[in-house]
């Protein structure tokens, strides 16, 4: 239920920027405009407690890292422990390690759970003076076009609030208030059902030696670290299968059978769950003073590691893009939306392209598998195959950033408002 105006029983706030959703996205936008010196509200719904402790994605890429680098926060805001950068492959049980090194200079990738970075981020964001309120309910968006939107809120005690800011940061991911904000027609919605169904299974269990990815006939698995004494498991199922078909014997059974190691050591199950595997891109990636964030604008395949560390490409890119607002210069929040989606249709094609090969190189039909597996072969043999996989998998390719501010203000006519892919 939506606060409305005649309800409000005190005079607005002011800020900067209204920040909508504490997870890694919001968190990122939030500390980077503090860093800053720049005002921000961030408004969460859920409890300080269990946004703390959401498991997700585990990998901060090396672009990601260097970011945090570049502002001086890596140490703070970085837990885990740094990532070599080798990537295990199983087909039919036979194992090949392949690197993500591209040579260059500088921190690397850093396996850190996200709720860790989530974590860190908020404990810097509120050492640093910030202001974030969680249980924020019938959170509510007014006047995006306008030059100082409105942002009504009701606290955990049922006060009634309303800030007013010069922009909006729509944090709170794919079916939060942000995106729903936007009226029908704005946003162009891309949608792409991959038809893939993972089972997920969370298990004190010991971490492999590095990510394993692996696949065969009977279908793809992986295993992933999440900690020291902990491992996040995935096998291929179908799209509606029942998580509960799936008892403690049988998922390990499946997994010492994909993942070719009979010995491998089980332990309890914590969580385990099924979803689909699926892409969507919004374009653009912004509606007024509104900017989307992360999975607000986008979703991406979890092959590949891409979606928390295209939220916090985004993030960076529109913290700093404030950052030259508040001092004068508005072009890049003009090309915030053309900037990020070059990007994210870049890793889109990455994250697509690894999903097919490790599926179809599985349980497929026999002219796909064998498509399939001539990739992998050349990934393993071909040095020049290999550097381009690295450099897609540290995020530090150029096509995200190869285009200039100026040539990007000629592919969205200068206003940014109907941004082309």
């Amino acid at each position: 239920m939506a606060v409305q105006a005649s309800e409000l029983q005190d005079s607005p706030e002011s800020t900067t920027v209204v920040v909508i959703g504490a997870g890694p996205a919001g968190m990122t936008v939030a500390t980077l405009l503090r860093h800053s010196g720049i005002d921000c509200v961030v408004l969460e719904r859920r409890s300080r407690d269990h946004v703390a402790q959401r498991q997700r994605a585990g990998i901060v890429e090396t672009r990601a890292v260097r970011m945090f680098d570049s502002w001086g926060l890596a140490e703070r805001v970085l837990g885990g422990v740094p990532y070599d950068g080798i990537l295990e492959f199983r087909v039919d049980g036979h194992s090949r390690l392949v690197s993500d090194s591209d040579g260059s200079e500088g921190p690397p990738a850093r396996l850190c759970p996200q709720q860790i970075l989530v974590q860190k981020l908020t404990e810097t964001f509120l050492e640093d003076g910030g202001d974030l309120r969680f249980e924020a309910a019938d959170v509510s968006l007014h006047d995006l076009t306008g030059d100082r939107p409105t942002v009504r809120y009701r606290t955990a005690d049922g006060t009634l609030r309303a800030i007013t800011c010069e922009f909006v940061a729509g944090c709170d991911g794919d079916r939060g208030v942000s995106r729903t904000a936007v009226p029908d027609g704005e946003l162009t919605a891309y949608a792409f059902d991959h038809g893939i169904g993972w089972l997920t299974v969370l298990a004190d269990a010991p971490p492999p030696a590095h990510p394993l990815l692996a696949t065969g006939r009977e279908g793809f698995a992986a295993h992933f670290p999440r900690g020291p004494h902990a491992s996040r498991y995935y096998l291929q199922c179908p799209p509606d299968d029942d998580p509960g078909a799936w008892s403690d014997g049988r998922v390990w059974d499946a997994l010492r059978t994909r993942l070719g190691d009979p010995a491998l050591v089980s332990g309890p199950i914590t969580d385990r769950e099924i979803f689909r595997l699926r892409s969507l891109v919004h374009d653009p990636m912004q509606y007024g003073r509104l900017f989307l964030v992360g999975d607000a604008a986008h979703i991406v395949s979890p092959m590949g590691g891409k979606g928390m560390n295209l939220a916090l490409y985004d993030a960076d890119v529109l913290a700093r893009a404030v950052r030259d607002f508040v001092r004068g210069d508005d072009s890049a929040l003009r090309t915030y939306s053309a900037r990020c989606l070059r990007r994210v249709w870049n890793d889109q094609e990455f994250s697509h392209w690894l999903t097919r090969t490790l599926h179809d190189a599985g349980d497929c039909e026999p002219f796909l598998r064998h498509l399939a597996r001539a990739r992998l072969d050349r990934l393993f043999t071909s040095p020049a195959a290999a550097g381009a996989f690295a450099e897609l998998m540290t995020g530090l390719d150029p096509t995200g950033e190869a285009v200039s501010h100026s040539a990007l203000s000629d592919v969205t006519g200068g206003g940014g408002d109907r941004t082309g892919a």
